[in-house]
């Protein structure tokens, strides 16, 4: 898989990736360290915790990550969770379908990076 195959599999914005970075060796150097990137796990365990303000930071993060590497689908649902996780002190049932598509997005993102490899 090439990596604008990728980025076609992710549904992401494969020309705007290119215009910031410029090369498909420097996109999937940046795409492959999202195999070890642990934000997602943090924001799974902050939830799981209770802990409302290191879920948001975790979220942020992949919501910046993703916008800068134009994966706009999960950039779009971990934009809205952090909003939702933003000035949140405890978990509440409304944060469960964002919560669900972040990680549908993830996952799936996750799949194409590891096709790529």
């Amino acid at each position: 898989m090439t990596v604008k195959e990728c980025y076609e599999a992710m549904g992401a914005d494969y020309d705007d990736v290119m215009g910031r970075l410029r090369k498909d060796e420097r996109v999937q150097k940046f795409l492959l360290k999202m195999l070890d990137d642990k934000s997602y796990a943090l924001l799974t365990d902050s939830v799981e915790a209770g802990n409302m303000s290191e879920a948001f930071r975790a979220a942020h993060t992949i919501k910046g990550v993703c916008q800068n590497l134009s994966i706009t689908p999960l950039y779009k649902s971990a934009s809205e969770l952090a909003e939702l996780l933003r000035n949140a002190d405890a978990y509440s049932e409304d944060m469960e379908p964002m919560i669900e598509e972040v990680k549908k997005d993830y996952t799936h993102m996750i799949e194409c990076i590891r096709q790529l490899a």
